[in-house]
């Protein structure tokens, strides 16, 4: 059992400003020397770039879906070890969803900080913050944190109608300067950014000019999970791994299961004009293809080492964005037709509107694996699905899996851990060419 100092950073609502509080701490308390872990609530891919350069490690995901009670408590226990603090950024509202960013919190006894834009509101500010802390029995609201104040005064008045047992830890004023672009799945990349560093740094400055002197994070207690040994089924395989802004949406859990079963991962830039490496199994995860189109298109070898990776039998996972690629034509956001890859039959067509949103639940020939789907395209192809998806909330996102040969292929950006046999079982496959 290891003891480490930990928070949980919540809301009562998307775009409340938690990526950017829990940035700012994580910012403010690597640049104090500590070693710094943060975690994301739920399936995100955005969000734990931006927390990556701030903490200036790897973002894993606790989802009690998607991983599973243990898997999300050996993640806890291990990043305890190394650490001086843990973060755990939550997802949406914090009863928001099934499993919620409360249930996380409830799981692991992690003190939960809300931050509540405080924009629009004066005294209802301290109804709000009441009303999460006396919501649920098993979770501690242990502060409050206003955020986007409009002076020092609206920030004195937002903290008078808080109770004595839930202090106001800091209140933030509005700056226009210190926010992130956005565009249709969330905010923009982190590698898209070049001056992120420079929007961190100012992150933190506001974080240690309004954090209330006396605040102190609790030391938890984490206790190390029952785990099994993962069994090298994968030895000697090379997967090539496509990684760029085109194909940004991994993981690292993905990465670190498939080098557990013993994978060599091969990675490469299409967008960089890099080749297919010589490999064994690939991986083409989702990401914006739609905006790096014709990029891709004018690649001298891509398109046709795809091909050729696929009539010769080997496995080629493509998820989402990785899917679109592979298909006769993608149109993106301004109506242009690109051509693309021609493996796959159909044609992609970005759209304004969202397409699919949830959690998701696939059976894969080799065993059911989990993940989320998130899309503003759609995918229109005469090929039958081998399964459909299941949501586990009722939602009416059940997304297709596709398979043409070696190719599997769905809009589901499916979570390794869940099923580590059955990834291994897929990419150690030689399907007949």
């Amino acid at each position: 059992m290891t003891t480490c100092k930990a928070l949980l950073i919540s809301a009562p609502s998307s775009g409340s400003g938690k990526t950017s509080i829990t940035a700012a701490i994580a910012r403010w308390h690597a640049r104090q020397g500590l070693k710094v872990r943060v975690f994301k609530t739920g399936p995100d891919y955005l969000d734990p770039m931006i927390l990556q350069r701030a903490s200036g490690h790897a973002v894993y995901q606790l989802d009690l879906f998607m991983g599973g009670l243990e898997h999300c408590r050996a993640l806890l226990a291990e990043a305890a070890l190394e650490a001086d603090l843990i973060l755990v950024e939550g997802v949406m509202g914090l009863f928001d969803g099934a499993p919620s960013s409360a249930d996380l919190a409830a799981a692991f006894g992690l003190p939960v900080l809300a931050v509540i834009d405080a924009s629009a509101m004066a005294q209802t500010f301290g109804a709000l913050a009441l009303g999460l802390q006396q919501y649920r029995s098993d979770i501690k609201l242990c502060g409050v944190v206003a955020n986007r104040v409009g002076s020092a005064g609206h920030g004195v008045m937002v903290g008078e109608g808080l109770p004595a047992n839930l202090p106001l830890i800091a209140a933030l004023p509005r700056n226009a300067a210190l926010t992130l672009p956005e565009r249709h799945l969330g905010l923009v990349q982190a590698i898209e950014l070049p001056g992120l560093d420079e929007l961190l740094d100012g992150w933190a400055d506001a974080w240690g000019a309004a954090v209330k002197p006396g605040f102190e994070f609790a030391s938890l207690r984490f206790e190390p999970a029952e785990t099994t040994a993962t069994p090298p089924l994968l030895q000697g395989r090379r997967i090539a791994v496509a990684q760029d802004a085109a194909f940004s949406f991994i993981y690292p859990a993905n990465l670190d299961c498939l080098r557990k079963l013993g994978a060599e991962l091969l990675s490469f830039s299409p967008l960089k004009g890099e080749d297919l490496p010589d490999c064994d199994a690939l991986w083409l995860p989702g990401g914006y293809p739609e905006l790096h189109a014709q990029t891709l298109r004018e690649h001298p070898s891509l398109f046709a080492d795809l091909r050729a990776h696929c009539e010769a039998g080997k496995p080629l996972l493509a998820e989402c964005g990785g899917m679109l690629c592979l298909g006769i034509s993608l149109t993106d956001g301004d109506g242009q037709v690109h051509p693309m890859a021609g493996i796959l039959p159909g044609q992609a067509l970005m759209n304004k509107k969202l397409s699919a949103l949830g959690l998701q639940s696939i059976g894969w020939p080799e065993g059911e694996l989990r993940g989320h789907t998130f899309h503003y395209s759609s995918l229109v192809t005469p090929l039958p699905p081998i399964a459909i998806a299941s949501n586990p909330n009722a939602g009416r996102a059940a997304e297709a899996l596709y398979q043409q040969g070696s190719l599997r292929a769905s809009y589901i950006h499916h979570y390794f851990p869940s099923n580590p046999a059955a990834v291994a079982a897929f990419f150690s496959t030689q399907f007949a060419g």
